[in-house]
């Protein structure tokens, strides 16, 4: 459990404090309500672009590696199609000095065009080397189209089109920060042996003087209800073939997205699970099967893959794929089965719970959701899933019109 206070400052900002005496460092986590999916459909891959963007410096912070190696710390960043997460650990006696850099750069961010210019060279080389040049990179690139057809997860973070990276203004970018990067956007959280009163002090002298605005959060197209299997077909000169089945599942506050979590690891988590156990251990077919959720906070996927050994059909490795699926929507898992993932889901946040950077992740994320009571909840929405649930949610979800799938073929095993 993560006890915790919050804090609203009179310019919108949240900050989220919890207090770890076990540690010396504090983390400095700032999350952004920006992703990918809050994207002009013809400018995309921008938020990813204004991450690297916000490491060039600000106005009064030319270099943030200089001043924070200076104070023993370090910092990092990431986007994904819903939010932006930057973050900073340093020793909690030098806390101003991150408050210091996120400050002025949610104030003065460098955006230049030579600026602008050099991250997005670093961009396109990543789209490069990541998705166009490494073996089974474009997959996702791929699969998100196939998906989904009106709503902004049908594009990675690295964006739809590279060409719009290429081709960024610098009023873009100047567009793209007025409208995303201001105090009631942001949520901070900040992780320390600190009393909470202290660290709202700080913080209010660092931020509370920054101009908020008053830009209103588009409304996201919905997506439509999936009523066709749908199906893609590529080859690629990649050592094995790759067989992924994308179901359409139910978003991230839907008491059924923790039901979707647990039948996941039923098939696949561990050697132990359902798919180890029948399809790679007593087939001759499969290198290696997995199935996950996607975590998106409007409605995601749950993902079946399988890499198959070298000549096997794909349509025989799908039919003990689907065999393994039909078990799940007709006979009810045992209790056993059913404790036992549960068992690792509490492991799993108890273990998550001892890194201090993940407690602040933690405090910021669900604070985005907007229920951050809901991370201490949780495991009790875990606990109380029966067979039953399972059953019900398999039946709803792991139906052929739900269904996008990718057949992505070796050319190299011909």
């Amino acid at each position: 459990m993560i006890e915790y206070k919050k804090f609203i400052l009179k310019n919108g900002l949240t900050l989220l404090t919890h207090r770890d005496k076990s540690s010396p460092v504090a983390i400095v986590n700032v999350l952004y309500k920006v992703g990918a999916r809050d994207e002009n459909p013809e400018k995309t891959g921008f938020a990813h672009l204004f991450e690297h963007l916000m490491f060039s410096g600000s106005k009064n912070v030319k270099s943030f590696d200089g001043e924070l190696q200076i104070a023993g710390g370090e910092n990092n960043a990431f986007t994904c199609n819903d939010y932006t997460n930057y973050y900073i650990s340093l020793p909690k006696e030098n806390i101003e000095t991150a408050l210091w850099i996120e400050s002025d750069r949610m104030l003065y961010p460098n955006i230049t065009q030579q600026n602008i210019d050099t991250q997005r060279s670093v961009v396109i080389e990543e789209f490069n080397q990541r998705y166009l040049n490494q073996p089974y990179g474009d997959i996702w690139l791929l699969l998100r189209p196939l998906a989904y057809k009106i709503h902004p997860y049908r594009w990675a973070t690295i964006g739809e089109n590279i060409e719009h990276i290429k081709n960024a203004t610098l009023d873009d970018v100047k567009q793209f920060f007025d409208l995303h990067y201001y105090p009631s956007n942001a949520v901070i959280s900040i992780v320390a042996d600190i009393e909470h009163e202290k660290i709202y002090e700080l913080v209010r002298k660092w931020f509370e003087e920054i101009p908020d605005r008053t830009n209103v959060r588009c409304k996201l197209p919905y997506e439509p209800q999936q009523t066709e299997l749908r199906t893609l077909t590529v080859e690629r000169n990649v050592p094995l073939t790759y067989l992924y089945k994308a179901y359409k599942m139910c978003n991230r506050k839907n008491p059924d997205y923790y039901v979707c979590d647990l039948l996941t690891d039923i098939l696949s988590s561990g050697k132990s699970s359902r798919m180890y156990q029948n399809l790679i251990k007593q087939t001759d077919l499969f290198a290696g099967a997995n199935a996950f959720i996607s975590g998106d906070i409007d409605e995601g996927l749950l993902i079946v893959s399988a890499r198959l050994l070298p000549n096997v059909d794909i349509k025989k490795a799908e039919m003990a794929i689907d065999n393994e699926i039909e078990k799940m929507r007709t006979a009810k898992v045992s209790e056993y089965e059913l404790e036992k993932v549960k068992n690792k889901v509490e492991a799993s946040q108890i273990y998550s719970e001892t890194s201090i950077l993940n407690k602040a992740m933690i405090l910021a994320y669900y604070e985005m959701l907007g229920d951050n009571d809901l991370m201490n909840a949780e495991l009790n929405y875990y606990r109380a899933i029966t067979a039953d649930d399972i059953m019900r949610v398999s039946k709803n979800v792991f139906a052929d019109e739900r269904c996008s799938t990718l057949y992505y073929k070796s050319a190299m095993s011909k």
